[in-house]
């Protein structure tokens, strides 16, 4: 028989361990952010249903800020999208 009482780990925040917060999203990381899967994310970006991701060398990835600021304008077409920001 243990007599060992354990204390528990102390709770840690963001800000104590800093974790960093991608500005730039994989496809895994905008599925996942938009509660969709990855497969569907590709499906809409084919058929021009989310803004359009940037390539950083041969990487693919969605802005962040951009996804949000999408979704908060009731996820428009890419080019309803591309005339809302223009404006």
């Amino acid at each position: 028989m243990n007599d060992q009482t354990t204390t528990p780990a102390p709770a840690t925040s963001r800000a104590a361990t800093k974790e960093i917060v991608p500005l730039a999203l994989s496809d895994v990381q905008a599925a996942a952010l938009l509660g969709i899967s990855r497969g569907h994310l590709w499906t809409l970006n084919s058929s021009g249903r989310l803004p359009a991701p940037v390539k950083l060398g041969r990487s693919v990835r969605w802005i962040r800020s951009e996804l949000e600021s999408w979704l908060a304008a009731g996820c428009p077409t890419r080019d309803c999208w591309r005339a809302m920001k223009e404006k």
